[in-house]
């Protein structure tokens, strides 16, 4: 759903709405809860005290002997993506789910040729070009190799290629510090017509620029062993020229994303939880992103089980592991696209959406999605609702006295077509490769001015590249966020439990006396109790149905009236238990005489 129009009144949760159709429904016996009771919504199931990291690295378990059995990884159109799909869809299953696959093809980037040269060293083996960067002419790209000139080689900024020339050079930068979309900007505004990133730990380096950008140059991440052997070659006095040649085609690919929802709840005000369950080509993706895709399945599979003993909550929770996240964000944009597209009122109905990518980084942040931009200015719109669904993730922290920082809403991860759509979003993230900062050492321990993975789209993102400690506190956040919003998203959309919608409390004459006529439609999509209460009287009315109005006119049994409000209560039940909402409607002062 949307956000409705709404206003605060002095009472607590309440709403003021205006705008009234629908015709009126009988008065009927009465309503569960007595006159006068206030009784809200139940407590959110405690599912963070279900689902833990054990459980959740259990399932990671049997991910990694998936990529063991399937050529050590996961990746879409392979027989591990498919098992573990396979995997998933059983484990939903026994939990009582439905789960559906969702098929879509797209176009992808295939490399034709790929080699670098660089100081008389060959490069040949693990040698990646980086995601969203453009191709060589045909025949290779040739200059001068330079290096920015900060202490760490990390080229950052513009100030690390002060008095370098790097006029159509191939520039050596080191990983670190940074984003390789920063150092690939800070060289080629410097001039340089190629970029070399090296790792600056132990294994292969393959990098993503986040998104394509003119701006972008011919760039290629290599291992740190054979960036260490050019930087020796230099330093022994190699030629320093560098030759590298990519080029590349488009192919048509087929993947598909698993797609599985709660039985019960409200399907007009959904809340969705999503990880994408595909790896990279070069390993097993415990971590990016095992972690995620495993503590949602348990999340799943606990509100199930609880479930069984109070009901389903509320509001349906829709969880999606999606696929060819690693290849560009392809299930879950095809997801919302064909929403979008064919069946807008379902993305309507969707409340909020909750991304989890990378919840286990072995030199982890506890970090939460910036969408108040508290920390971070967003490079992208955030929608309304983000912040208040950031709160929930926060809040949660903030009770149990767990540490937390911002990271940016940055729209690089799953929920990029959710928010550009609308949707709000938030998640969480415990980093890939950005450096730790000595503050976030304070808070969360581990080690300074390393990667928070420093594995990451390597092939030793493996079991033991997960920290259990980060994977349970994110996998409890992940719990309580999911039953919070599945108990109520008032606060993220404006939609109460249960909405009634186009609320009016008009006062009028009738016969030299002032009476107040009260309406209001039932915008669920199952029946609801309503009982209207004002200073003259009340009425009680049972079942009223979908799309229908419960209406009452009261007598003053005055000449005249003056402003005020009354109060509009409705009523939906869950295996016994009700659900109920306060509404505070003006009416205008009225004078009969």
């Amino acid at each position: 759903m949307r956000p409705r129009s709404i206003v605060p009144s002095a009472a607590a949760a309440s709403l003021v709405l205006a705008v009234m159709t629908s015709a009126p429904v009988a008065a009927a016996g009465p309503v569960g809860a007595a006159p006068g009771a206030v009784r809200a919504a139940a407590d959110p199931l405690p599912l963070e005290d279900l689902v833990t990291g054990d459980a959740v690295m259990d399932r990671l378990e049997e991910l990694q002997a998936i990529a063991d059995a399937n050529d050590g990884n996961r990746a879409l159109e392979t027989p591990g993506y498919e098992a573990s799909a396979a995997y998933v869809e059983q484990v939903l299953t026994d939990a009582g789910y439905a789960p559906e696959r969702q098929y879509f093809t797209f176009e992808d980037l295939v490399v034709d040729d790929l080699s670098l040269t660089a100081a008389g060293v060959d490069v040949t083996e693990d040698l990646y070009a980086a995601e969203f960067a453009p191709d060589t002419p045909d025949e290779g790209l040739t200059g001068p190799l330079v290096q920015p000139v900060d202490e760490m080689r990390h080229g950052c900024t513009a100030d690390a290629w002060t008095g370098v020339d790097a006029t159509d050079a191939v520039a050596l930068v080191s990983r670190g510090t940074c984003a390789f979309s920063e150092k690939v900007l800070a060289a080629s505004q410097a001039g340089a017509a190629a970029v070399i990133l090296y790792n600056n730990a132990d294994g292969a380096l393959n990098p993503t620029l986040g998104a394509e950008n003119d701006a972008w140059v011919p760039t290629v991440g290599i291992p740190q062993a054979a960036g260490q052997e050019i930087l020796a070659a230099l330093e022994s006095g190699a030629f320093p020229e560098a030759t590298y040649d990519y080029q590349s085609h488009v192919e048509e690919f087929e993947s598909f994303n698993v797609l599985a929802q709660t039985p019960g709840g409200r399907t007009n005000n959904v809340v969705m939880a999503g990880a994408h369950l595909d790896s990279v080509e070069d390993g097993a993706g415990i971590n990016d992103n095992g972690s995620g895709s495993m503590a949602i399945l348990e999340v799943a599979v606990q509100l199930a089980a609880a479930a069984e003993d109070g009901g389903w909550p509320d509001n349906a929770v829709r969880f999606a592991w999606w696929g060819a996240e690693e290849v560009g964000l392809r299930g879950s944009t095809h997801y919302v696209t064909d929403l979008a597209e064919n069946d807008p009122e379902a993305l309507e109905d969707i409340a909020t959406y909750l991304n989890f990518d990378m919840v286990g980084s072995p030199n982890y942040i506890i970090g939460v999605y910036d969408a108040d931009e508290s920390t971070h200015e967003a490079p992208v719109e955030v929608p309304p609702g983000s912040a208040e669904t950031e709160d929930v993730f926060t809040d949660y922290f903030d009770s149990i006295g767990q540490p937390w920082v911002d990271t940016e809403f940055s729209g690089r991860s799953d929920y990029q077509a959710f928010i550009e759509n609308g949707v709000p979003a938030s998640g969480l993230f415990t980093g890939a490769d950005g450096s730790k900062t000595a503050e976030e050492v304070e808070l969360f321990g581990g080690t300074e001015g390393i990667f928070y993975d420093p594995n990451y789209h390597s092939p030793q993102d493996t079991i033991d590249n997960v920290d259990p400690t980060a994977l349970d506190i994110m996998s409890r956040a992940i719990a309580h966020a999911v039953a919070v919003l599945a108990d109520d998203t008032l606060a993220v959309n404006g939609v109460a439990n249960p909405e009634l919608a186009d609320l009016t409390a008009e006062a009028r004459c009738l016969g030299g006396t002032a009476y107040v006529a009260v309406r209001a439609t039932n915008d669920e999509t199952v029946r609801a109790d309503v009982r209207i209460i004002t200073p003259f009287g009340q009425q009680k009315f049972a079942g009223v149905a979908p799309d229908s109005a419960a209406y009452q006119s009261f007598t003053s049994r005055a000449a005249s009236l003056e402003a005020g409000t009354v109060t509009v209560r409705g009523y939906t039940w869950n295996d016994g238990d009700p659900r109920y909402h306060a509404y505070e409607v003006p009416y205008e002062a009225v004078s009969c005489g």
